[in-house]
């Protein structure tokens, strides 16, 4: 179980109508919002990966300690969600240091984990990879093997691989189909899609592929009251506010119906195990 913690108005799909000036002038959610995920999760006995922005930390520093304190995992989702297409090599060793750095001081553990904001590692953003390692991040998960308008590397691997920059990369899960693979990994996929029709493909996934799954959402998919963003297209608006509603009791099901842990447990993550298997 992945959340990915930022806040409404830090999504990809608003950066051309809500600049990162405008943020200190917008109400924050993210922090009641996350509040109310830890406790949905300590209700249900999940431990999940916090992605977190470091941002987000450095305002909320006490949703950060209270990630820690309740035994989830804490993870990097950057510093300000800015896609790694829009950086260049200095610009994202920045970014990702001074991530890291703050939710290490403010959350007291080591950073392994890294997602890159909107999955945008891809042919063109994989020297970060590099970096990554040099930084001392032991895995990431920043790949979406479908064809999307935003995101997505159809033709890279589905499933948890060692990459020869010394960094295990763990996809968001797809099912396989003839023509394309289909994202079954959460965000708007799964607020979209009726329930049963996500538990049959995650089950499928689970039966036909021997893999563990993994989920990710967002802290203001649970917000059906967040402001609405004017001036967004048709397509922006409908991928992010369609069914808000329905994801609180969509969660609960999802939480019950199958068995969840971090990131680094499920998929066995250990930093000194990682650099010895790279190493032989």
């Amino acid at each position: 179980m992945t959340v990915d913690v930022e806040d409404y108005f830090q999504v990809s799909a608003f950066e051309k109508s809500i600049t990162q000036n405008e943020w200190a002038k917008l109400p924050m959610r993210v922090g009641d919002n996350t509040n109310r995920l830890l406790d949905i999760f300590a209700e249900h006995n999940v431990k999940s990966t916090f992605f977190c922005l470091g941002w987000v930390a450095e305002k909320c520093p006490s949703v950060i300690q209270r990630i820690v304190k309740e035994g989830h995992e804490l993870a990097s989702h950057g510093y300000d969600h800015t896609r790694l297409n829009n950086l260049d090599k200095p610009g994202f060793v920045e970014d990702v240091t001074k991530s890291k750095t703050i939710l290490e001081d403010i959350g007291g553990v080591q950073i392994l984990g890294y997602r890159a904001p909107s999955f945008s590692v891809n042919e063109k953003t994989q020297w970060v990879y590099e970096t990554l390692v040099d930084l001392g991040f032991v895995y990431s998960s920043s790949t979406y093997p479908i064809v999307h308008d935003l995101y997505g590397v159809p033709d890279w691997p589905r499933f948890k691989y060692q990459r020869p920059e010394g960094i295990v990369e763990i996809p968001i899960p797809t099912l396989k189909a003839k023509a394309a693979n289909k994202g079954i990994g959460g965000g708007g996929y799964f607020r979209l899609f009726p329930y049963w029709l996500s538990n049959r493909r995650i089950s499928r996934f689970l039966q036909t592929e021997n893999e563990p799954y993994n989920f990710y959402f967002h802290p203001w998919e649970i917000d059906v009251d967040q402001p609405r963003v004017a001036g967004l297209s048709l397509k922006s608006r409908f991928r992010h506010y369609v069914n808000l509603g329905r994801m609180e009791s969509k969660l609960h099901r999802l939480l019950s119906d199958f068995s969840w842990g971090t990131m680094a447990d499920v998929y066995g993550i250990k930093e000194d195990q990682c650099r010895k298997e790279f190493v032989s």
